[in-house]
Formats: C-alpha cells, structure tokens, sequence
C-alpha cells in the first residue's frame, strides 16, 4: 500500500474534523500495509507493544470513524470476528474454510449480474457480495504431511 493512499487518508479524515492521534494514525498505517484483512483484535495485538494505554475499545471506535469515512470496510463472515479491508477498490474474497485466512482475488466486477436481478425481479439492486471458499495453501500443506 502506498504512503500517498495513506496520506490521502488521512487528510480526508482532517477534512472532516477527524483529530488525528498517534494511536488513530497508527490503525490507520497497519490496515493500509497489511493484505490480512485483521480483526480488531489482532490489529490491537500488533500495536500494543507501541501503545501500551491502548484498548481494544479504541481499535473498534477508530475502525468505526474510518468505516464511516469510507476508508476501510467491515467484512464479516458467519460468527467468525469481523475483519477489516482498507482495500476500497472492486474485488472479491477467497476465504479457507479451515483457518478463516481471506485472500484478494481481481476478477472483473459483475455489474452485469446486479442489471440482470434489477431487471428479472423489479428490485433496486444496491450491491453484491461474492465469496468463494476452499482450502489455502499452508492448510492444503498440513493436510498432506
């Protein structure tokens, strides 16, 4: 991820009257160097040992500001823990059925698909989520030692 997506970001959170704290900038770079998808737990196990007055309330509340900023979104599968993308572009999920690891995947978006629902059942299509699930490779790895 680049430093100008990051610097961008944080101005647009200046612009909209969003203090930018040391903690909230912090958040901020992890989720836009990872491409892990972390929950907040772990974004918050990952920046403690920098931060140590820091809460796991505190990760929630500035993923919640930039959730609504439009910066990140919350991606949440079953009773699993929500996780967190800052990758805001079109693209799909690859998730592993066995450890819950979620890998990008660029196809082509399928606009298509949203104009023919919206023409066959009169609805006002919004959006669509597809995911696709398997086994990534480190867990098709220890099933075959």
């Amino acid at each position: 991820m680049s430093n100008n997506r990051l610097a961008e970001a944080v101005e647009l959170l200046k612009g909209i009257g969003v203090r930018m704290t040391p903690q909230r900038y912090a958040i901020l770079s992890f989720l836009y160097s990872t491409m892990n998808h972390p929950t907040a737990d772990e974004i918050y196990k990952s920046l403690e040992g920098n931060f140590p007055n820091m809460s796991v309330a505190t990760v929630y509340n500035n993923l919640r500001v930039f959730k609504e900023a439009g910066l990140v979104r919350e991606l949440t599968y079953g009773d699993a823990s929500s996780r967190f993308d800052a990758n805001m572009m079109d693209h799909y999920h690859v998730i592993c059925r066995e450890c819950g690891k979620i890998t990008d995947f660029d196809h082509p978006p399928l606009f298509q698909m949203e104009e023919r629902a919206a023409q066959s059942t009169g609805y006002q299509v919004e959006s669509h989520r597809m995911e696709i699930y398997g086994l990534c490779p480190d867990c098709q790895s220890h099933r075959t030692q």
